[in-house]
Protein backbone atom coordinates (compact mmCIF):
# COMPACT_ATOMS: atom_id res chain seq x y z
CA UNK A 1 0.00 0.00 0.00
CA UNK A 2 1.42 3.46 -0.87
CA UNK A 3 2.60 5.47 2.13
CA UNK A 4 0.24 8.37 1.36
CA UNK A 5 -2.70 5.95 1.68
CA UNK A 6 -1.33 4.32 4.84
CA UNK A 7 -0.91 7.56 6.83
CA UNK A 8 -4.63 8.55 6.93
CA UNK A 9 -5.52 5.06 8.12
CA UNK A 10 -2.89 5.18 10.87
CA UNK A 11 -4.14 8.62 11.98
CA UNK A 12 -7.73 7.38 12.02
CA UNK A 13 -6.73 4.36 14.11
CA UNK A 14 -4.97 6.59 16.66
CA UNK A 15 -8.10 8.75 17.02
CA UNK A 16 -10.34 5.71 17.15
CA UNK A 17 -8.42 4.09 20.01
CA UNK A 18 -7.59 7.26 21.94
CA UNK A 19 -9.54 5.96 24.98
CA UNK A 20 -6.68 3.49 25.44
CA UNK A 21 -4.18 6.33 25.95
CA UNK A 22 -2.86 6.12 29.51
CA UNK A 23 -4.88 2.98 30.25
CA UNK A 24 -3.22 -0.13 31.65
CA UNK A 25 -3.42 -3.09 29.27
CA UNK A 26 -2.49 -6.66 30.14
CA UNK A 27 -1.69 -8.98 27.23
CA UNK A 28 -1.31 -12.67 28.00
CA UNK A 29 0.86 -14.46 25.48
CA UNK A 30 2.51 -11.12 24.81
CA UNK A 31 5.68 -12.50 23.19
CA UNK A 32 3.66 -14.58 20.70
CA UNK A 33 2.83 -13.81 17.08
CA UNK A 34 -0.43 -11.91 17.64
CA UNK A 35 0.60 -10.77 21.12
CA UNK A 36 3.72 -8.97 19.92
CA UNK A 37 1.77 -7.14 17.22
CA UNK A 38 -0.95 -6.20 19.71
CA UNK A 39 1.55 -4.94 22.30
CA UNK A 40 3.19 -2.77 19.65
CA UNK A 41 -0.12 -1.19 18.65
CA UNK A 42 -1.20 -0.67 22.26
CA UNK A 43 2.09 1.09 22.98
CA UNK A 44 1.64 3.17 19.81
CA UNK A 45 -1.72 4.51 21.02
CA UNK A 46 -0.28 5.34 24.45
CA UNK A 47 -1.38 2.47 26.66
CA UNK A 48 0.80 1.19 29.52
CA UNK A 49 1.47 -2.34 28.31
CA UNK A 50 2.03 -5.34 30.57
CA UNK A 51 2.90 -8.67 28.97
CA UNK A 52 2.71 -12.08 30.61
CA UNK A 53 3.80 -15.54 29.49
CA UNK A 54 5.99 -18.43 30.58
CA UNK A 55 8.82 -16.98 28.50
CA UNK A 56 11.52 -15.13 30.38
CA UNK A 57 11.53 -12.20 27.96
CA UNK A 58 8.58 -10.18 26.73
CA UNK A 59 8.00 -8.21 23.53
CA UNK A 60 10.02 -5.04 23.06
CA UNK A 61 6.89 -2.87 23.04
CA UNK A 62 5.79 -3.90 26.54
CA UNK A 63 6.83 -1.65 29.42
CA UNK A 64 6.53 -4.57 31.84
CA UNK A 65 6.79 -8.34 31.38
CA UNK A 66 5.72 -10.96 33.91
CA UNK A 67 7.16 -14.46 33.41
CA UNK A 68 4.67 -16.81 35.02
CA UNK A 69 2.40 -19.76 34.28
CA UNK A 70 -1.25 -18.73 34.00
CA UNK A 71 -2.26 -22.27 35.01
CA UNK A 72 -1.16 -21.27 38.53
CA UNK A 73 -4.31 -19.70 40.04
CA UNK A 74 -2.50 -18.07 42.96
CA UNK A 75 0.10 -16.49 40.69
CA UNK A 76 -2.63 -15.17 38.39
CA UNK A 77 -4.55 -13.66 41.30
CA UNK A 78 -1.39 -11.92 42.54
CA UNK A 79 -0.60 -10.62 39.05
CA UNK A 80 -4.05 -9.15 38.60
CA UNK A 81 -3.98 -7.50 42.04
CA UNK A 82 -0.57 -5.99 41.26
CA UNK A 83 -1.23 -4.76 37.71
CA UNK A 84 -4.93 -3.86 38.12
CA UNK A 85 -5.44 -3.69 34.35
CA UNK A 86 -8.12 -1.60 32.66
CA UNK A 87 -8.09 -3.80 29.56
CA UNK A 88 -7.13 -7.46 29.31
CA UNK A 89 -6.39 -9.39 26.12
CA UNK A 90 -6.12 -13.10 26.81
CA UNK A 91 -4.08 -14.52 23.91
CA UNK A 92 -1.98 -17.11 25.76
CA UNK A 93 -2.75 -20.53 24.35
CA UNK A 94 -1.53 -24.00 23.53
CA UNK A 95 -1.89 -23.53 19.78
CA UNK A 96 -1.35 -27.02 18.41
CA UNK A 97 -4.50 -27.99 16.51
CA UNK A 98 -3.55 -31.59 15.79
CA UNK A 99 -5.89 -34.29 17.17
CA UNK A 100 -3.11 -36.28 18.87
CA UNK A 101 -3.70 -37.55 22.41
CA UNK A 102 -0.52 -35.82 23.57
CA UNK A 103 -2.25 -32.43 23.16
CA UNK A 104 -5.19 -33.15 25.49
CA UNK A 105 -3.60 -32.09 28.78
CA UNK A 106 -1.53 -29.19 27.38
CA UNK A 107 -4.67 -27.84 25.65
CA UNK A 108 -6.69 -28.18 28.86
CA UNK A 109 -4.08 -26.42 31.00
CA UNK A 110 -2.99 -23.88 28.39
CA UNK A 111 -6.40 -22.90 26.99
CA UNK A 112 -9.09 -23.69 29.55
CA UNK A 113 -7.47 -23.63 32.98
CA UNK A 114 -5.62 -20.39 32.23
CA UNK A 115 -8.84 -18.74 31.05
CA UNK A 116 -10.81 -19.73 34.15
CA UNK A 117 -8.00 -18.60 36.45
CA UNK A 118 -7.80 -15.22 34.75
CA UNK A 119 -11.56 -14.61 34.59
CA UNK A 120 -11.93 -15.56 38.25
CA UNK A 121 -9.16 -13.18 39.34
CA UNK A 122 -10.52 -10.31 37.21
CA UNK A 123 -14.04 -10.76 38.55
CA UNK A 124 -12.74 -10.11 42.05
CA UNK A 125 -11.07 -6.77 41.22
CA UNK A 126 -13.01 -5.55 38.16
CA UNK A 127 -11.81 -3.95 34.90
CA UNK A 128 -13.21 -2.10 31.89
CA UNK A 129 -13.01 -4.91 29.36
CA UNK A 130 -11.69 -8.44 28.95
CA UNK A 131 -11.15 -10.01 25.55
CA UNK A 132 -10.60 -13.73 25.36
CA UNK A 133 -9.88 -15.47 22.08
CA UNK A 134 -12.01 -18.17 20.57
CA UNK A 135 -11.15 -20.04 17.39
CA UNK A 136 -12.50 -20.91 13.97
CA UNK A 137 -12.47 -24.57 14.99
CA UNK A 138 -15.17 -23.94 17.60
CA UNK A 139 -18.71 -24.85 16.53
CA UNK A 140 -20.70 -21.87 15.35
CA UNK A 141 -22.70 -20.18 18.14
CA UNK A 142 -26.30 -21.30 18.23
CA UNK A 143 -25.92 -24.45 16.14
CA UNK A 144 -26.70 -27.94 17.31
CA UNK A 145 -23.94 -29.51 19.36
CA UNK A 146 -20.97 -30.73 17.34
CA UNK A 147 -17.95 -32.84 18.20
CA UNK A 148 -14.77 -30.72 18.54
CA UNK A 149 -12.14 -31.68 15.98
CA UNK A 150 -9.18 -31.58 18.39
CA UNK A 151 -8.23 -31.05 22.04
CA UNK A 152 -7.48 -27.44 21.09
CA UNK A 153 -10.99 -27.00 19.67
CA UNK A 154 -12.60 -28.57 22.74
CA UNK A 155 -10.63 -26.38 25.15
CA UNK A 156 -11.37 -23.21 23.18
CA UNK A 157 -15.07 -24.08 23.01
CA UNK A 158 -15.18 -24.67 26.76
CA UNK A 159 -13.25 -21.48 27.56
CA UNK A 160 -15.71 -19.45 25.47
CA UNK A 161 -18.57 -21.01 27.43
CA UNK A 162 -16.87 -20.04 30.69
CA UNK A 163 -16.45 -16.48 29.42
CA UNK A 164 -20.18 -16.23 28.68
CA UNK A 165 -20.94 -17.67 32.12
CA UNK A 166 -18.68 -15.15 33.90
CA UNK A 167 -20.53 -12.36 32.11
CA UNK A 168 -24.02 -13.73 32.74
CA UNK A 169 -23.54 -14.72 36.40
CA UNK A 170 -20.93 -12.29 37.69
CA UNK A 171 -21.19 -9.28 35.38
CA UNK A 172 -17.62 -9.49 34.09
CA UNK A 173 -17.33 -7.35 30.92
CA UNK A 174 -15.80 -10.14 28.86
CA UNK A 175 -16.18 -10.61 25.10
CA UNK A 176 -14.93 -13.35 22.81
CA UNK A 177 -12.91 -12.66 19.68
CA UNK A 178 -13.48 -15.67 17.43
CA UNK A 179 -10.23 -15.42 15.50
CA UNK A 180 -9.89 -17.17 12.17
CA UNK A 181 -6.62 -18.34 10.58
CA UNK A 182 -4.08 -15.58 11.21
CA UNK A 183 -0.99 -15.00 9.10
CA UNK A 184 1.47 -12.20 8.45
CA UNK A 185 4.95 -10.84 9.19
CA UNK A 186 6.52 -12.07 12.41
CA UNK A 187 5.04 -15.56 12.49
CA UNK A 188 8.19 -17.61 12.89
CA UNK A 189 6.70 -20.97 13.87
CA UNK A 190 7.59 -23.19 10.92
CA UNK A 191 4.98 -25.76 11.89
CA UNK A 192 2.41 -23.28 10.53
CA UNK A 193 1.51 -23.57 6.86
CA UNK A 194 2.57 -20.19 5.47
CA UNK A 195 5.93 -19.85 7.29
CA UNK A 196 6.68 -23.50 6.50
CA UNK A 197 5.94 -23.04 2.80
CA UNK A 198 7.91 -19.81 2.49
CA UNK A 199 10.97 -21.20 4.27
CA UNK A 200 10.91 -24.36 2.15
CA UNK A 201 10.78 -22.33 -1.05
CA UNK A 202 13.58 -20.06 0.15
CA UNK A 203 15.77 -23.14 0.60
CA UNK A 204 14.67 -24.67 -2.68
CA UNK A 205 12.97 -27.55 -0.84
CA UNK A 206 9.69 -29.17 -1.81
CA UNK A 207 6.91 -28.30 0.68
CA UNK A 208 5.07 -31.42 1.82
CA UNK A 209 1.38 -30.52 2.03
CA UNK A 210 -1.91 -32.32 2.72
CA UNK A 211 -4.37 -33.01 -0.09
CA UNK A 212 -4.95 -29.27 -0.27
CA UNK A 213 -8.73 -29.59 -0.38
CA UNK A 214 -9.51 -28.05 3.00
CA UNK A 215 -10.95 -24.52 2.84
CA UNK A 216 -9.89 -21.86 5.35
CA UNK A 217 -10.73 -18.22 6.07
CA UNK A 218 -7.35 -16.43 6.36
CA UNK A 219 -7.00 -13.07 8.12
CA UNK A 220 -3.98 -10.73 8.21
CA UNK A 221 -2.44 -10.06 11.62
CA UNK A 222 -2.84 -6.26 11.58
CA UNK A 223 -6.56 -6.68 10.86
CA UNK A 224 -6.83 -9.00 13.87
CA UNK A 225 -5.08 -6.46 16.11
CA UNK A 226 -7.44 -3.73 14.91
CA UNK A 227 -10.40 -6.01 15.62
CA UNK A 228 -9.20 -6.79 19.14
CA UNK A 229 -8.85 -3.09 19.96
CA UNK A 230 -12.27 -2.29 18.52
CA UNK A 231 -13.84 -5.13 20.47
CA UNK A 232 -12.20 -3.98 23.72
CA UNK A 233 -13.49 -0.44 23.35
CA UNK A 234 -16.93 -1.12 21.83
CA UNK A 235 -20.11 -0.58 23.79
CA UNK A 236 -22.69 -3.26 24.58
CA UNK A 237 -20.70 -6.28 23.40
CA UNK A 238 -19.99 -7.97 26.74
CA UNK A 239 -20.95 -11.62 26.52
CA UNK A 240 -20.88 -11.52 22.72
CA UNK A 241 -18.74 -13.60 20.37
CA UNK A 242 -17.41 -11.55 17.45
CA UNK A 243 -15.81 -13.05 14.35
CA UNK A 244 -12.43 -11.72 13.20
CA UNK A 245 -12.21 -13.17 9.71
CA UNK A 246 -12.81 -12.14 6.12
CA UNK A 247 -15.88 -14.18 5.23
CA UNK A 248 -14.04 -15.68 2.26
CA UNK A 249 -12.40 -19.09 2.08
CA UNK A 250 -9.62 -20.51 -0.07
CA UNK A 251 -8.34 -24.06 -0.34
CA UNK A 252 -4.94 -24.95 1.02
CA UNK A 253 -3.84 -25.81 -2.52
CA UNK A 254 -4.90 -22.39 -3.82
CA UNK A 255 -3.11 -20.67 -0.95
CA UNK A 256 0.15 -22.58 -1.38
CA UNK A 257 0.02 -22.16 -5.16
CA UNK A 258 -0.33 -18.41 -4.66
CA UNK A 259 2.72 -18.32 -2.39
CA UNK A 260 4.66 -20.28 -5.02
CA UNK A 261 3.57 -17.84 -7.74
CA UNK A 262 4.51 -14.76 -5.71
CA UNK A 263 7.91 -16.25 -4.88
CA UNK A 264 8.56 -17.46 -8.46
CA UNK A 265 9.28 -20.87 -6.95
CA UNK A 266 11.50 -23.32 -8.82
CA UNK A 267 9.97 -26.33 -7.02
CA UNK A 268 6.40 -27.55 -6.80
CA UNK A 269 4.58 -28.58 -3.60
CA UNK A 270 3.96 -32.28 -2.97
CA UNK A 271 0.20 -32.41 -2.36
CA UNK A 272 -1.01 -35.48 -0.51
CA UNK A 273 2.40 -35.99 1.13
CA UNK A 274 0.81 -35.40 4.53
CA UNK A 275 -2.51 -36.79 5.80
CA UNK A 276 -5.56 -34.58 6.15
CA UNK A 277 -6.75 -34.07 9.72
CA UNK A 278 -9.96 -35.88 10.66
CA UNK A 279 -13.11 -33.86 11.40
CA UNK A 280 -11.50 -30.70 9.98
CA UNK A 281 -14.35 -28.15 10.08
CA UNK A 282 -15.27 -25.59 7.45
CA UNK A 283 -15.94 -22.30 9.20
CA UNK A 284 -16.56 -18.95 7.52
CA UNK A 285 -16.52 -15.66 9.41
CA UNK A 286 -19.48 -13.29 9.46
CA UNK A 287 -17.83 -9.90 8.83
CA UNK A 288 -21.19 -8.16 8.33
CA UNK A 289 -22.11 -9.06 11.92
CA UNK A 290 -18.69 -7.86 13.14
CA UNK A 291 -19.20 -4.55 11.33
CA UNK A 292 -22.58 -4.13 13.01
CA UNK A 293 -21.34 -5.02 16.49
CA UNK A 294 -17.96 -3.27 16.69
CA UNK A 295 -17.53 -1.31 13.44
CA UNK A 296 -14.74 -3.59 12.22
CA UNK A 297 -13.99 -5.03 8.82
CA UNK A 298 -10.78 -6.46 7.36
CA UNK A 299 -8.67 -4.18 5.18
CA UNK A 300 -5.84 -6.34 3.84
CA UNK A 301 -6.62 -8.64 0.92
CA UNK A 302 -5.08 -12.10 0.85
CA UNK A 303 -2.72 -11.56 -2.06
CA UNK A 304 -1.47 -8.26 -0.62
CA UNK A 305 -1.08 -9.85 2.81
CA UNK A 306 0.84 -12.81 1.43
CA UNK A 307 3.20 -10.47 -0.42
CA UNK A 308 3.85 -8.47 2.75
CA UNK A 309 4.51 -11.70 4.62
CA UNK A 310 6.88 -13.01 1.95
CA UNK A 311 8.73 -9.68 1.93
CA UNK A 312 9.24 -9.95 5.70
CA UNK A 313 10.81 -13.40 5.34
CA UNK A 314 12.87 -12.36 2.33
CA UNK A 315 14.56 -9.75 4.50
CA UNK A 316 15.67 -12.46 6.91
CA UNK A 317 18.19 -15.30 6.54
CA UNK A 318 17.07 -18.46 4.80
CA UNK A 319 18.26 -20.76 7.53
CA UNK A 320 15.62 -22.25 9.77
CA UNK A 321 13.89 -19.57 11.83
CA UNK A 322 13.93 -19.77 15.62
CA UNK A 323 10.58 -20.22 17.39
Amino acid sequence: MPQDEERPRMAAAETEHECLHGATALVTGGPGFIGSALCAELAHVGAVVHSVSRRAQGPSAAQHHWPLDLADAAAVAQLVRTVRPDYVFHLASHVMGAPDLQHVLPAFHGNLQTTVNLLHALTEIGCRSVITTGSLVEPDPGVAQKIPSSPYAAAKWASSSYARMFHALYGLPVSIARVFMVYGPGQQDESKLIPYTIRCLQRGEVPHITSGRHQIDWIFVSDVVDGLLKLATAADVAGESVDLGTGAVITTRQLVDTVCELMHASVRPAYGARPDRPLEPLRVARPEESLRLIGWKPRIGLRDGLQRTIDWYQERPRERASA
